[in-house]
């Protein structure tokens, strides 16, 4: 097995609890979110993404109001738009620089990131969420700022998260070949696309959950049980 120069990680489930995306930040989201486009609907940065939205939903355009409603219904829904992941960014930067929350990470997670890039590897994440969103994430974690740590982001603008296609591109954009990348997910399908692509990968199965009997990818607890050549 070729030795690991790069790790990719996923956030949701990976680094950070679920329940704080799911209890957290979209309930904030989703309250705020009429009341944000109608003050900022006329900035040039949430116009594109309202008509980026209008397009996902096969429309030329859509009065601001449906735009609102259908926005909502994806955050229900908890639909993995580009547009809507950009708006919720938006959004949650408010939030973050209130204090009205800090994002949350595993007790071990921070510790083996610095370890990993002391040791030399290169640090990228890709996440559902939209780069910038990503960006506040770790630099709004409850154990301070971990943006210095990363060397790169990626979102859905890639690609899906479950597409051999998309990893290629981020092994292509990093200039990594993709056997010496190890991608970390608490998600199989995306792990086989990860595989597929010619990544190492890397099954977390945190507490309660376990590793699944027959798992297709090497299968660890938390960060600290990954072993890395």
């Amino acid at each position: 097995m070729p030795a690991v120069t790069a790790i990719l990680t996923d956030i949701e489930g990976t680094t950070s609890s679920i329940d704080f995306v799911k209890h957290v930040l979209f309930p904030y989201a989703r309250e705020r979110l009429p009341a944000f486009i109608e003050t900022h609907g006329d900035t040039t940065e949430v116009q594109h993404w309202l008509q980026r939205a209008a397009e996902e939903a096969g429309q030329i355009a859509l009065p601001r109001q449906e735009l609102i409603e259908l926005l909502l219904e994806w955050i229900d829904a908890d639909r993995k738009s580009t547009a809507l992941k950009a708006l919720q960014g938006m959004i949650w930067l408010d939030g973050y620089a209130a204090g009205d929350f800090r994002a949350h990470v595993y007790p071990e997670v921070a510790s083996r990131l610095r370890a990993w890039r002391a040791a030399g590897k290169r640090l990228y994440v890709y996440s559902s969420g939209s780069v910038p969103a990503q960006r506040l994430f770790f630099r709004y974690s409850e154990a301070g700022d971990l943006t210095p740590l990363f060397d790169g982001y990626f979102d859905t603008e890639t690609g899906p998260k479950r597409e051999a296609a998309s990893y290629a591109r981020i092994a292509a954009a990093i200039g990594v070949a993709p056997a010496a990348v190890v991608f970390l997910s608490d998600i199989e399908a995306e792990l086989d696309a990860a595989q597929a692509a010619g990544m190492q990968t890397i099954l977390l199965a945190r507490a309660p959950a376990q590793c699944p009997p027959g798992a297709r990818h090497r299968c660890v607890a938390d960060f600290d049980a990954i072993e890395l050549a």
